[in-house]
């Protein structure tokens, strides 16, 4: 038997602030996959039960992110800075915690999508990330050229730095993703999405007819005052509507109301079928939704995260550029939104994922 160089291994950890950052690594599992490479996923919560039922072929290993209280209210800036010494413990603890996993599973490369402890010593690490500036409210603008050095720093631990948008203007992030200095290790790979190509291939599956595709996501208690608010105003109209309450962890269908069908979680095959006979979507203005909608060229409501500024900066940098109409959630008035909707006709942003693929192929490993 001749000489058969070892099979490398990638472990890919997403972080677990809602499914986003999950859903955005299916094509990085897939192409470090199509490339030889055996995977290993860290993860828990739910984006471990939504990479389970993606890849379920898999190896997991359960790997405890950071937990953070999330406000009821807006100022959740704020409350992010207060938990700071929370924050700087857990990246800490993430950091001591990956060691024994490179160890015991004979990892050779990390990757991690924007999770700050995850860069190794003895193994060659990439950090993924759409923020290499962080926004912050007004009367926080004192602290924003310290929050962005530590931030810069805190990348520069990694290899390498790729963000998941076009180098090209301001991609589709803004100044997220393009802000007046970047790292130098940092490589653009393009907007990922599960469902890349999905608008050139027709479902085939019977789904009743519906205008409207509700997606919640992201963390408690914003995500479930969202639906309830949605809901109340939903069912004054006879519009007929899906959602999908973005909750992995359970396989619920109910029919809530004459014109309301309600799934707890759709597989990514099936969410997509559903994408394509969607009139409108309305969704949190997340990177990862965002990236999932021009994939599918979609129209769409975006409504963002009470206080989470990097949502209302996307919703409103898409807006003024005439793409996606976005309302806040304490104002949202669900007719007004669809007629005015109607003004924003959304995008299409193909991906040929030639910079990803080319980004793995050189990665120089031991």
């Amino acid at each position: 038997m001749g000489f058969q160089e070892k099979q490398k291994t990638v472990l890919v950890c997403p972080l677990d602030w809602g499914i986003g950052h999950a859903t955005r690594c299916v094509p990085v599992i897939r192409h470090f996959l199509d490339q030889g490479f055996r995977v290993v996923i860290g993860s828990d919560r739910r984006p471990m039960a939504f990479l389970r039922r993606e890849f379920p072929e898999l190896q997991f290993v359960r790997f405890p992110g950071i937990h953070i209280l999330y406000p009821q209210h807006s100022f959740m800036a704020l409350k992010m800075l207060i938990q700071g010494p929370k924050l700087l413990r857990g990246i800490r603890l993430e950091h001591k915690t990956l060691q024994t996993i490179v160890r015991e599973h004979k990892i050779d490369v990390v990757f991690s999508d924007n999770r700050y402890g995850l860069w190794s010593e003895e193994v060659p690490s990439i950090f993924m990330t759409h923020q290499l500036q962080i926004k912050v409210p007004r009367y926080m603008n004192l602290i924003s050229p310290f929050l962005q050095h530590l931030v810069h720093n805190s990348i520069r631990k990694y290899q390498e730095c790729w963000v998941p948008d076009f180098e090209s203007l301001q991609g589709l992030a803004g100044e997220l993703s393009h802000p007046a200095t970047v790292p130098a290790h940092t490589h653009y790979i393009g907007p990922l999405s599960r469902f890349s190509g999905a608008i050139h291939h027709p479902g085939t599956r019977e789904i009743p007819p519906f205008e409207i595709l509700v997606l919640l996501s992201g963390p408690e208690p914003q995500r479930t005052i969202l639906e309830e608010k949605l809901l109340d105003q939903l069912q004054r109209t006879d519009i007929q509507t899906v959602i999908v309450r973005g909750m992995t962890e359970r396989q619920e269908e109910r029919q809530f109301s004459a014109n309301i069908r309600i799934f707890s979680h759709l597989e990514s095959d099936i969410l997509q079928e559903y994408l394509q006979r969607a009139l409108v979507v309305i969704c949190r203005s997340g990177y990862s939704s965002i990236m999932d909608i021009t994939a599918m060229g979609k129209r769409a409501i975006f409504i963002p995260t009470p206080g989470q500024t990097e949502q209302e900066y996307l919703a409103r940098y898409l807006m003024a550029r005439k793409i996606y109409f976005s309302m806040p959630q304490r104002d949202f008035d669900l007719i007004y939104a669809l007629e005015m909707s109607k003004n924003y006709p959304g995008m299409v942003l193909e991906n040929n994922y030639f910079e990803l693929t080319e980004r793995i192929r050189r990665l120089e490993l031991p």
